[in-house]
Formats: structure tokens, C-alpha cells, sequence
């Protein structure tokens, strides 16, 4: 592959990332997306929030553990934040239960 090549890529790459962007930005009002596509892009920042969170929670070496204290304190904070609506308390009891079953399985 000569320098030609990997510039070309580069600039294309570059564009197909911001050209989807920059159109929001760029048509405004003018193109109105379908409502069905505005209802499903309202569900898109907690999709991608699941996307990085729930590997983190499921693997623990290497491969995917379903009974681990960091899934455990993923539920107690989801738990705490679905009842109550302080913005630290699931930080705080999540870390808490992370810590306390780490130190239980290494007891």
C-alpha cells in the first residue's frame, strides 16, 4: 500500500464520520426525520451506555461470569438509583457492594 493509498482511506474514513454528524447540524429544520426514527433515536444514548457497561459487568478474566460482585453491584446500583433519586447514592452503595463481596471471596 503506497502513502497515496493510506491518505485516501484516511480522508474517506474522516468523512464517513463527519458527514452524518455535520448533516443534523447543517439541514436543521429543513429535513425532518420520520417520527418513527425520532422515537427510536430517544433510546439511543442509553443503548450505547448498555453497550459499554454491560461487558465490563458480564466479563471477568477474559471470559463471560454471570454470578460476579461487579454484576452484583451493577444490580444494587441500578436497584438504588430506580428508587431513589439521588444522583450519588447508586455510586455509593454500588462501590459499597463491589467491596464487600471482594472481600468476601478473598476472605
Amino acid at each position: 500500500m503506497n502513502d497515496l493509498s493510506l491518505w485516501l482511506i484516511f480522508l474517506l474514513l474522516g468523512l464517513a464520520t463527519t458527514l452524518p454528524r455535520a448533516s443534523f447540524i447543517v439541514l436543521g429544520n429543513k429535513v425532518a426525520l420520520p417520527s418513527r426514527l425520532q422515537r427510536a433515536l430517544r433510546y439511543a444514548p442509553a443503548a450505547a451506555l448498555a453497550a459499554i457497561v454491560i461487558p465490563d459487568l458480564l466479563v471477568v478474566s477474559g471470559s463471560v461470569t454471570p454470578l460476579n460482585p461487579k454484576l452484583a453491584a451493577g444490580f444494587a446500583a441500578v436497584w438504588v438509583a430506580a428508587r431513589w433519586r439521588n444522583p450519588w447514592l447508586p455510586f455509593l452503595i454500588g462501590m459499597a457492594v463491589l467491596w464487600a463481596l471482594q472481600a468476601m471471596i478473598k476472605a
